[in-house]
């Protein structure tokens, strides 16, 4: 059974600087010698990774409102240099607008319900993709979108 992962995106404005700051992080050469891969890394490893694998999405929580998803291709366990071990996300590499929900501050991440989840801006029928970040947020705390 499909299941998603919800996270504060910390520091993060806009999908925008998301996409920024991720284009960032496919440049870096991490010690398994990848390049070009979307990753997040956390210290909490998924027990439900079967689930999450199966066409879950990292649900992005962006200025306390879920904005963004982008699929989950694989996790993967990893040591960091002080010797714990933690969870890698990796992620494709689109961002998909969602129709915005504002949510609460949380730590760590979530797990989410597939029908918990807020559609896709593009099956919700509202085209606002050419909408500034600034205006898609008011309107959403409105209750517009």
């Amino acid at each position: 059974m499909t299941v998603n992962i919800l996270k504060l995106s910390v520091g993060t404005e806009s999908i925008d600087t998301l996409e920024e700051w991720q284009s960032g992080r496919m440049k870096i050469r991490r010690p398994n010698g990848k390049t070009g891969e979307v990753w997040h890394t956390t210290r909490m490893f998924p027990r439900r990774r079967e689930d999450v694998l199966d066409g879950g999405s990292m649900y992005w929580v962006i200025r306390g409102v879920i904005q963004v998803r982008q699929k989950i291709i694989d996790l993967r366990p990893v040591t960091g240099e002080d010797g714990i071990e933690r969870c890698e996300l990796v992620f494709d590499s689109e961002l998909i607008p969602v129709r915005p929900v504002p949510r609460r501050p949380f730590q760590g991440w979530r797990y989410l319900p597939v029908e918990d989840a807020p559609p896709d801006l593009s099956e919700s029928g509202i085209s606002v993709n050419d909408m500034p970040p600034v205006m898609r947020m008011q309107l959403a705390e409105l209750c517009l979108l």
